[in-house]
């Protein structure tokens, strides 16, 4: 039986670009230090609400709309959350010149971008048959980790070409020009759920015990994406204008990682198992550079550990799609990643910030996405306990 890849392909391009809005501040922030003279702990103390600020309302938004949403329009959803966080990173451009105005719109990005993952998920649970989803979500879910890949490359040309105001500008007409029209015209609608998700208080243990580590695993990606850049920067003494490689690097093994596992769990249908392994491994790398070694190995060990976490993303969205009708796909996932982001990507921006403004070690607060990844190992040990019971 054919099926209609081109929808995922469609979506990894909104996704690409939602992430490149998304990560462009951290891009941005060893500049924006540098431009107003912080020290590293005032980057751990501004930084912290700078980019925690998008995971808050981020994830309450999703919470709150994604279910509302799914009933009323998935497309026209996607749609206007594709117009809104492309309009809101163009007003980086004009407002984003105190440290109040850039948390204001973080905020409001964050609650933009809200519906976009929740609809994404409706989509591929309504197209595609179970034996499929793993790889249809991969492949929407490698727009993010291309834009991981080439997002610090070409951010960190356009900022040297533009400046950092500018390129935000940029950023946001590139949404409205190129993603509203392929969902506008590349994406069919579909009919609204009949069906309400079930109450919160209704969800099952296992819900729970999935969450938290979702939440676990979102502090690990956060935490990463969010301070690696000034990581390497500060700690590490890569200058702004050479991160891009190695952030390239770094980045560019998640990509094989998600695409690798996500078949492996199509093929095998042992999802946790995979997932279990892989983080416990991505513990390991990242508790490693703690030693004392060189940059180069440290690198290594980032890539590697990128690799292995990306096993748990592969099979993150396929595996609750699994548990729950399809046409409740979006307000679970709504709920499950509103609540993951809004823990853990909280927490992933605020723990490694305290860490670093508190003992002024950017070692210490990458150490913490360590612990992060051995919780989520255990946490899913627990779940795939709890589905056997």
């Amino acid at each position: 039986m054919n099926f209609p890849w081109r929808i995922p392909l469609i979506l990894a391009v909104t996704t690409f670009i939602h992430y490149l809005d998304r990560n462009a501040l951290a891009i941005a922030l060893p500049l924006i230090a540098n431009e107003y003279h912080w020290t590293e702990k005032e980057i751990g103390l501004y930084g912290e609400y700078v980019l925690g600020a998008f995971y808050l309302s981020f994830g309450v938004s999703q919470i709150l709309l994604s279910g509302v949403v799914e009933r009323w329009n998935i497309k026209a959803g996607l749609a206007l959350s594709i117009g809104g966080f492309s309009v809101v990173t163009m007003l980086f451009y004009p407002f984003g010149d105190s440290l109040l105005m850039l948390t204001l719109l973080r905020l409001l990005l964050g609650a933009a971008e809200s519906l976009h993952m929740p609809m994404n998920s409706a989509i591929v649970a309504r197209t595609f048959p179970p034996t499929q989803r793993g790889r249809a979500n991969s492949i929407y879910l490698g727009g993010i980790l291309l834009s991981l890949m080439f997002g610090p490359l070409c951010m960190s040309m356009l900022i040297q070409a533009v400046g950092w105001r500018l390129s935000f500008a940029i950023l946001g007409l590139t949404g409205l020009m190129v993603a509203l029209p392929l969902v506008v015209w590349g994406i069919p609608s579909f009919p609204p759920a009949k069906r309400n998700m079930p109450t919160p208080l209704k969800l099952p243990l296992s819900f729970w015990l999935y969450t938290a580590a979702g939440s676990a695993n979102a502090f690990c990606v956060f935490g990463m994406l969010n301070w690696l850049p000034s990581y390497l920067s500060r700690a590490r003494g890569i200058p702004f204008e050479g991160l891009s490689l190695p952030l390239f690097a770094v980045f560019a093994s998640g990509v094989g990682g998600i695409l690798l596992w996500a078949w492996i769990g199509d093929r095998a249908q042992r999802r946790l198992e995979w997932a279990i392994a892989g983080l416990t491994v991505a513990g390991i790398c990242v508790s490693l550079t703690a030693l004392p070694i060189s940059t180069l190995l440290t690198l290594l060990l980032l890539t590697l550990g990128v690799f292995f976490q990306s096993s748990y993303n592969a099979q993150e969205f396929a595996t609750l799609q699994e548990r729950y009708p399809s046409c409740s796909a979006g307000a679970v996932t709504g709920l499950y990643n509103g609540l993951s982001v809004l823990i853990g990507g909280v927490g992933g921006s605020l723990l490694p910030g305290l860490i670093l403004a508190i003992t002024g070690s950017f070692q210490n607060a990458i150490l913490s996405i360590a612990g992060g990844a051995f919780l989520v190992a255990g946490l899913l040990l627990l779940f795939s306990h709890s589905q056997k019971v």
